[in-house]
């Protein structure tokens, strides 16, 4: 009786995930093409934090240099005391050009996260030396971005009034850890923040993915600028929940513009998603209890349920069971396409949620213990 209660709640999550949660699973949120010629061309000034990104940083700034945006664009980039080639990476890339600006970055003040004081002293820069900016892309120091990336996200940002335009670019995805997680990381997210009910002005819920935002200047300067928001760990929904109090944004997926960074290891998604799981959840042991038991009801509990449901011949179990996986493989099968990865690859999400279940109670570990991970090396907060 225990197992078809569980079952039958797993079932009716699923309905409720699939029917009504702004059909998240559909990953249809997506930039358009710019088919006629900008009739407004702001001006605009990439700032790109970097810190160790030797390996991608050339790629990062050669894929801004190339945009085919027809108005002022300016690149910042601020070099956040890096320990390897970095700044000699950032060197090469940009000495053909006058459009870089390259800032060494200072000491990072107390109550301040790395990267958001990073992103800071770029803002700082942007505002001494192109006073005139009305955007700010803000990209990650290993995004490639395809040419017609800022153009896009201008049109939309224009032609809807947004205060912000944020992309989740496309994540890397050849090696057999980054088949079984990352598809499964970009589903996740699309479930806890619904890019349709993030793009809808009359929800509350926001969303934004770090690795391409274009933010309006003078909206992020009325809602109190990066200072306020100046010790978020997570600071891309920060910013998006920030701006949304007082203007429309809009949160998308993308084919064309790419993260360089890669998943080799288990270990590399592992440290990736235990920087932040504990903190999505406010470091909350109450939260934490029910993220795990969901987990495990939503993700595992339908396979568990059609493996004893077959083994004992009981029927209302292994219907059940079937249900929900069903419903769990169709939500999946959106996203698994996104990545050109097969249909089959649904059976397989149970047990990626099972390591990103383990992934985020190791989190609350590392937080207990005083060991979180950092930003490329430096304290979350100082």
């Amino acid at each position: 009786m225990i197992l078809i209660i569980l079952a039958g709640l797993s079932l009716a999550i699923w309905i409720v995930l699939v029917f009504f949660r702004g059909q998240f699973w559909r990953a249809d949120q997506c930039l358009a093409a710019v088919s006629t010629p900008l009739t407004t061309l702001p001006n605009v000034i990439a700032i790109v934090p970097s810190r160790n990104e030797e390996m991608t940083i050339g790629r990062t700034i050669a894929s801004l240099l190339a945009q085919d945006y027809p108005g002022e664009f300016s690149i910042v980039i601020v070099d956040d005391n890096s320990d390897d080639d970095t700044a000699n990476a950032v060197k090469v890339a940009a000495q053909a050009t006058d459009h870089v600006t390259i800032v060494e970055g200072s000491e990072l003040p107390t109550g301040w996260t790395g990267k958001m004081w990073a992103v800071a002293q770029g803002v700082e820069t942007a505002e001494a030396e192109f006073p005139n900016s009305a955007y700010y892309l803000l990209t990650d120091a290993d995004i490639a971005h395809h040419p017609g990336n800022l153009s896009e996200l201008m049109a939309k940002a224009v032609d809807e009034k947004l205060a912000l335009v944020s992309l989740m670019v496309r994540l890397r995805c050849e090696t057999r850890w980054e088949h079984l997680l990352i598809p499964a990381f970009v589903f996740f997210f699309q479930k806890l923040y619904p890019f349709p009910w993030v793009n809808d002005s009359n929800k509350a819920t926001a969303g934004a993915a770090g690795g391409c935002l274009l933010v309006k200047r003078s909206a992020l300067e009325n809602a109190g600028g990066i200072e306020a928001i100046k010790n978020d760990i997570i600071d891309d929904c920060a910013l998006a929940k920030l701006l949304k109090k007082s203007n429309p944004i809009w949160l998308g997926l993308t084919h064309s513009t790419i993260s360089l960074r890669g998943y080799d290891k288990l270990s590399d998604v592992w440290q990736m998603v235990c920087r932040t799981a504990f903190v999505q959840l406010n470091h909350s042991t109450l939260k934490l209890a029910g993220t795990l038991f969901g987990m495990l009801l939503i993700y595992i509990v339908p396979i568990a349920t059609i493996l004893i449901g077959f083994l004992i011949q009981k029927i209302e179990l292994l219907a059940l069971g079937l249900g929900a996986w069903a419903l769990m493989a169709i939500a999946y099968t959106p996203t698994l396409r996104l990545y050109s990865r097969p249909a089959w690859e649904a059976c397989l999400l149970p047990l990626a949620a099972l390591l990103y279940t383990a992934m985020t109670l190791d989190s609350a570990r590392q937080y207990w213990s005083n060991n979180a991970p950092a930003w490329k090396g430096r304290p979350n907060v100082k």
